[in-house]
């Protein structure tokens, strides 16, 4: 007979595989292949994470970056769960990204890595543009992961007005 396991408890985020390379190492006796990962994951609800790892095979790395992605996990300012406070644009590395809140029924108008990381938030009216000239999904994900961070609430940025 066998013991049963306990299953992993079911995750309450969202996730999307947003790149997997295989790479290589250069070792004295050949090269070694491993597999890097980027997830970004989401409760549609406000909060947004993004892991990278590395790992032997393709689902190893993808699980790897999973649990990454949870452990980072940000929560962003939504108004009426539907879109930001304010403009805001952000530069990571070489990506830069300009977010701006959008009216009511607007819907995401975002490309790229953008438009995973702000869906996964559970953004519904915004408009984002990637200024940056690098097509590079990791950079442009974290610059808006990086923007999304930085962002105040609405009452904050209230409190601080003369």
């Amino acid at each position: 007979m066998k013991p049963i396991t306990p299953k992993a408890p079911k995750s309450e985020f969202k996730d999307a595989l947003l790149e997997v390379r295989r790479v290589t190492r250069v070792m004295a006796g050949g090269k070694r292949f491993s597999f890097r990962a980027s997830v970004v994951v989401g409760d549609m609800k406000g909060r947004v994470g993004f892991g990278i790892a590395k790992g032997l095979d393709f689902a190893s790395a993808v699980q790897k970056a999973k649990r990454k992605a949870e452990k980072n996990v940000i929560t962003i300012p939504l108004i009426e769960k539907r879109t930001i406070p304010y403009d805001i644009e952000s530069k990571f590395g070489a990506a830069r990204v300009r977010i701006k809140p959008a009216q009511k029924g607007h819907g995401l108008i975002a490309g790229g890595s953008s438009r995973v990381v702000l869906e996964l938030a559970g953004v519904k009216d915004i408009s984002a543009k990637i200024l940056g000239r690098t097509r590079n999904k990791i950079a442009n994900a974290q610059a808006t992961l990086k923007a999304l961070r930085n962002m105040k609430s609405k009452i904050r940025v209230e409190e601080k007005k003369p």
